[in-house]
């Protein structure tokens, strides 16, 4: 009987590998700059092209290494930062295992240029898919180079299932953006194509590399955390609560300067934030934690991004102190906002220091949402003009055929014959129809009536834009700023006028005159990063109904946002004017009604 179980090879175990190490061009660009900075690199220098996709280059200034180091390191298991299995209980490095290079050269054509300090000559290796092809002697400076082309040519199934260009690159940039921030000593230059699109001063300042990544704008919010105790350390910096996100794009962790995911430091990041952090939006912080590596295990994911900690409370309760004992230092404290009578539920900030407010233009617009529509008439007006009309049609209609109905109306028709009797939860719009009561959920409606101006009559009337008095700065992180500068004229074309000024550095002129009732600059990095988010997180090609689909979600009137009577009355015209007053961009429905019989039954009337 032949076997059934067979030893694979070396080149199809190191593919297999490949699959959970090098899940992406980003994960190589990753596994090769921590390779640097464990050969005690101060300068690193990342090169690709098509993100990633057909040329990826890593060159840094570190230790190199000797000719037989150099075909050693290609070899699976092969490393110089573990020597027994007890190694794996006090990991110090970034990487540890020995299977990046060899998994990364398996899928890729891989040339490793290196020389050591005390090597009169450096080495080259070429390898094609894994099989060493030359080793030669070359000349060069001290450090290690690494060439990567045509990332899984061999592998066409992972190759397919790469995102497009700017994905990747997003999804790379944030890689060495992470790195950056966690070895704030190493200066990081990243390259796409002939564009700069990432420095770090490498001065040992992380402020510095928070800048570059995160944009300057933000860097000016930062304020330093700090907490302490028996080998365990919590340090890094929150910016003030007055600016957050609307997704957790910007809350990232370190332990011992290892860049990872972790539900539980975001829990206490957002615990200790959560009275002065508006509903559904989130902290923008980088938490380090240094904690002994015998109470860390960073062997339990392949790509390393996540670890387990042997005291979770303590490290809970450390992270959740550090941000907490910050805020109560500076002042930073929650207060009720709003009349009495009326109490908001979304807790607002107040600091001991003179807060920064939106400028006069920005409080100008901050009702131009609903100014751009006019609202109905009253009421009772147009319930008697509905009256009138329904009259009108019975004297016309056949009075000898006792059976004969009504043709039903369309549904714009209904929606204009609501009649708004009040706002539940400054969510929800109610309002007494014909065949019951309809709840209107104001955002998705107010979504609607944006996205068909942005898209419909946007090309009948053009875009609606206001001119600013002052023109706002906006600095953006590396990721964003590129973002938007392939999406710029999509911006421009829903009212926003946008303009580079320097690198990673835009001027906005104007702003959509229907913009929503928050300050348009906070408005607009909401947008930008939603849209980085569809890109890196979601895995999507932001496309122009995507930036489109952006501007008129934020744009539009939020949950909790109190209407009065003659806004209510002009959304429901509004949305009775559109194309499509089913649904929301998104999918979601915006009305509901529960008819008559439904409530008679739930009384018991039937």
């Amino acid at each position: 009987m032949a076997n059934l179980i067979v030893l694979l090879d070396d080149n199809t175990a190191n593919r297999i590998a490949a699959g959970e190490v090098v899940e992406r061009p980003a994960s190589a660009v990753k596994e090769l700059v921590e390779n640097s900075i464990d050969a005690g690199a101060t300068q690193v220098i990342v090169r690709f092209d098509e993100g990633g996709k057909r040329h990826i280059e890593v060159s840094d200034d570190g230790l190199g290494m000797g000719a037989e180091d150099a075909v050693l390191s290609l070899q699976r298991h092969a490393t110089s930062k573990m020597r027994t299995a007890d190694d794996l209980f006090a990991i110090r490095t970034l990487g540890f295992r020995g299977e990046a290079l060899p998994s990364i050269a398996s899928v890729s054509h891989l040339t490793l240029a290196t020389k050591s300090a005390d090597e009169p000559a450096g080495t080259r290796v070429i390898v094609h898919g894994g099989e060493i092809e030359r080793v030669e002697e070359t000349g060069g400076r001290d450090g290690t180079t690494v060439v990567v082309e045509d990332l899984f040519y061999n592998t066409p199934a992972r190759l397919k299932f790469l995102k497009s260009t700017p994905t990747e690159f997003a999804r790379a940039v944030d890689a060495v953006g992470h790195l950056a921030i966690a070895h704030p000593h190493v200066a990081f230059r990243v390259w796409h194509g002939q564009q700069e699109v990432l420095a770090t001063p490498g001065n040992g300042d992380p402020i510095g590399a928070l800048t570059a990544v995160w944009g300057r704008d933000v860097a000016r919010k930062l304020v330093p955390v700090r907490f302490d105790s028996p080998g365990l350390a919590v340090s890094g910096f929150i910016c003030t609560p007055d600016l957050t996100r609307p997704g957790r794009s910007h809350e990232l962790f370190f332990v011992n300067g290892r860049p990872i995911r972790n539900r539980l430091l975001g829990h206490a990041l957002e615990e200790a934030c959560r009275a002065m952090t508006p509903e559904a939006r989130y902290p923008i912080g980088a938490l380090f934690v240094a904690i002994s590596p015998d109470l860390v295990d960073v062997n339990v994911h392949p790509t390393k991004a996540e670890v387990k900690f042997t005291r979770d409370g303590e490290v809970h309760h450390a992270a959740y102190q550090a941000v907490k004992d910050c805020l109560a230092e500076r002042g930073i404290t929650p207060t009720i906002s709003g009349e009495a009578a009326a109490p908001s539920r979304t807790p607002t900030w107040q600091r001991s220091t003179t807060p920064s407010l939106p400028t006069a233009e920005f409080r100008a617009l901050s009702r131009a949402a609903f100014e751009a529509f006019p609202p109905l008439q009253d009421y009772r007006a147009s319930d008697l003009s509905d009256q009138s009309d329904r009259s009108d049609q019975s004297d016309q209609s056949d009075p000898s055929d006792p059976f004969q109905t009504a043709p039903a109306k369309p549904y714009s028709e209904q929606l204009r014959g609501f009649r708004v009797l009040g706002q539940a939860r400054d969510t929800y719009i109610v309002a007494a129809t014909d065949e019951g009561v309809a709840f209107v959920d104001q955002h998705t409606a107010h979504e609607r009536v944006l996205y068909e101006w942005l898209t419909v009559k946007r090309a009948e009337m053009g875009a609606l834009a206001q001119r600013l008095t002052t023109p706002f700065h906006l600095s953006l992180g590396a990721s964003e700023a590129a973002l938007l500068g392939q999406r710029l004229s999509d911006f421009v074309a829903a009212g926003w006028d946008i303009e580079t000024f320097g690198k990673d550095a835009f001027l906005v002129r104007s702003v959509p005159s229907f913009v929503s009732r928050r300050d348009p600059e906070s408005l607009l990095r909401d947008m930008i990063d939603e849209l980085v988010h569809q890109s890196v997180a979601r895995r999507l090609l932001v496309q122009r109904d995507h930036v489109t689909i952006t501007n008129a979600c934020k744009m539009a009137v939020k949950s909790g946002d109190p209407l009065n009577l003659p806004e209510m009355e002009g959304l429901l015209q509004q949305l009775a004017d559109t194309e499509n007053p089913y649904v929301c961009p998104h999918g979601r429905p915006i009305v509901v009604t529960i008819p008559f019989n439904e409530i008679d039954r739930r009384f018991k009337r039937a």
